[in-house]
């Protein structure tokens, strides 16, 4: 791994060779699964209307907007009525930090039957990212809310809480995409043991590779039982958040395999490539490693798709 700005200038080297009408062809019909657009507690360079507008301007098929501190899916309709483009999907989903109600079914039902099509589990303040926040090591938040109970879905021997089997129960039920969150591996072992026993079909590991200690084997294992691994362009990309080279981009999809893997921008933050943007540079730096363009549509298009319930 090189430094940021080393990475940076690698990507930009590569994503030069592109063509950039294929890259655009790609891009048309993909589907973004991690938009960071605000409002947030955190700076955002656009918001949800911004980005669903750069969104259908590239000719893409969906996005889902994720926020750490609140769901935007029971404002979907009327955006929706504003926008008016049947054929422009838009998402969102509830994250279980403290923020948000933590591991409280209650909560996932009123969002489930709002239209919320993901739930993660606990990200910002889940133990395992309080951990690494505190020794510094990644997963640092952004902004200093008020300090909260550390979260885990495990008991002190390591059996999946009550609670969250409740909450497992209810995302079967719907039939949405359950995400890991920012967990432990250890933690999303268990977790996904037990999701697949309750009838989960939907599930999405997000950056396993960043901050989750996952092993490229875990990756493979994960894959093997039909999870979409999904990996996050803005630490590839020339982002200020670019943390891998290219060519660890390409091992951490080959972990997965092409046909596990899913690429969302991860985006939105100011200072950083918008949403589309990064989607963008995510194609080419794919193209410019070695993936036909068949498995790039898997990765931007086929794949959300099968996550979110559409037809390519």
């Amino acid at each position: 791994m090189g430094t940021s700005q080393q990475n940076r200038e690698e990507a930009r080297q590569l994503m030069a060779g592109v063509d950039e009408g294929v890259a655009a062809g790609l891009l048309r019909g993909a589907l973004d699964l991690h938009v960071h657009s605000g409002p947030s507690t955190m700076p955002r360079q656009l918001d949800h209307m911004q980005a669903a507008e750069e969104a259908i301007a590239a000719g893409m098929r969906a996005v889902l907007f994720k926020d750490h501190h609140y769901s935007a899916a029971p404002f979907i309709p009327l955006m929706e009525r504003l926008i008016e483009k049947p054929d422009f999907s838009m998402f969102s989903g509830l994250v279980l930090n403290n923020s948000t109600g933590g591991l409280n079914p209650y909560v996932v039902d009123a969002q489930l039957k709002m239209g919320a099509k993901l739930i993660w589990m606990p990200t910002a303040q889940s133990a395992n990212h309080i951990r690494s926040a505190h020794r510094k090591a990644r997963l640092v938040s952004n902004v200093q809310l008020v300090n909260s109970p550390a979260l885990t879905v495990l008991d002190e021997l390591g059996n999946v809480l009550d609670v969250v089997k409740q909450i497992l129960d209810q995302i079967a039920e719907f039939d949405v995409i359950l995400s890991s969150g920012h967990l432990h591996v250890w933690e999303i072992w268990k977790l996904f043991d037990e999701a697949r026993s309750r009838g989960v079909k939907r599930l999405l590991i997000n950056h396993p590779m960043y901050g989750l200690h996952f092993t490229p084997e875990d990756v493979s294992d994960f894959a093997k039982l039909g999870v979409i691994v999904e990996q996050s362009a803005a630490m590839y990309v020339d982002s200020r958040f670019n943390v891998y080279s290219p060519q660890e981009l390409k091992d951490h999809i080959d972990a997965a395999g092409v046909a596990n893997s899913s690429i969302g921008s991860d985006l939105g933050q100011v200072d950083n490539p918008t949403p589309v943007e990064g989607m963008r540079q995510a194609i080419k730096l794919c193209l410019a490693l070695g993936y036909s363009e068949a498995d790039v549509r898997t990765m931007v298009t086929t794949n959300p798709c099968r996550l979110v319930g559409l037809t390519p």
